[in-house]
């Protein structure tokens, strides 16, 4: 999922006001001007570590001069280490720390969070995918993080793809009326649709073959479905369309859910539940 330097560039500065202010008041007072150090950022919990970039963006975005070292690889499941290495002012090392451990542990979570998922239902074919339920402002960095824990981008926001909910087949008169229409309005766009029951299902897929949407750019999403209905969708569809399963979808369930033959998991809980990856950083004077 790339990122618009600019885009990472204005995030970068928003972050980075909202802590500085007007300066940090502490270094100045206590840290001598000039000196120099070694920051050093370690993992302390297993995990899988992403977003180093944007890490290293905020320490440069702080001062340019600082000379940046990642110390281990994005997406690769480790239980412990040294993570990045930093060198020169410190305090502009002492400036960006917390902006950016904020971004490195909260990419961080998102990733080993995914990765549990993904390792939850492998073997089974079954993908992970990610939601909309993100953090406001960072989504594109997070669903990034996704892919880096082994998971799959679902669209990105309402632009991107079709995705009749509930409330759109209420407003349009029922789940098949609603996927005529949406197909009539933006036959470009990938549509997906939002069954509850094995009825809306029949519905949807008999508008979908009607109109004729192209193959592999429809979806059914099962809404809430009990394993045993989420069979019996998958022996009616028979392969004409792939089928997404989502709603009370946790570690515990996923697993039992992915064996039900769905071919994607859309999980919310990847992004809006991911705790924040133990990272710390040290800093060390150079003499």
């Amino acid at each position: 999922m790339p990122i618009a330097p600019d885009l990472l560039d204005d995030l970068i500065a928003r972050a980075l006001s909202e802590d500085l202010g007007d300066g940090d008041a502490t270094s100045l007072a206590t840290v001598p001007e000039g000196l120099r150090a070694t920051a050093t950022i370690t993992q302390k919990a297993p995990g899988v570590i992403a977003g180093l970039d944007v890490a290293t963006a905020v320490f440069l975005a702080v001062d340019g001069d600082l000379e940046l070292t990642p110390l281990t690889a994005e997406g690769e499941w480790r239980e412990r280490g040294p993570v990045l290495r930093a060198v020169g002012s410190a305090r502009s090392l002492l400036a960006g720390e917390r902006t950016a451990l904020n971004f490195l542990g909260r990419l961080s979570g998102v990733a080993t969070t995914t990765r549990r998922y993904v390792d939850a239902v492998a073997g089974t074919g079954a993908v992970v995918l990610d939601t909309r339920k993100t953090t406001p402002g960072l989504r594109l960095l997070e669903k990034r993080a996704v892919v880096t824990g082994g998971g799959a981008n679902h669209r990105v926001g309402l632009y991107d793809q079709i995705l009749i909910k509930e409330n759109h087949a209420a407003m349009a008169g029922g789940v098949g009326e609603a996927v005529r229409a949406a197909y009539a309005h933006r036959p470009d766009l990938p549509i997906e649709s939002e069954c509850r029951d094995l009825d809306e299902v029949r519905a949807a897929l008999a508008a979908a073959e009607a109109v004729g949407v192209p193959a592999g750019r429809y979806r059914i999403l099962l809404d809430n479905m009990t394993n045993d209905e989420l069979r019996e969708a998958v022996a009616l569809v028979a392969g004409r369309v792939p089928l997404e399963a989502s709603g009370n979808v946790d570690l515990a369930t996923i697993g039992a859910i992915a064996a039900t033959g769905v071919d994607f998991i859309s999980a919310g809980a990847l992004t809006h539940s991911a705790p924040v990856l133990d990272l710390s950083l040290i800093l060390e004077p150079l003499s």
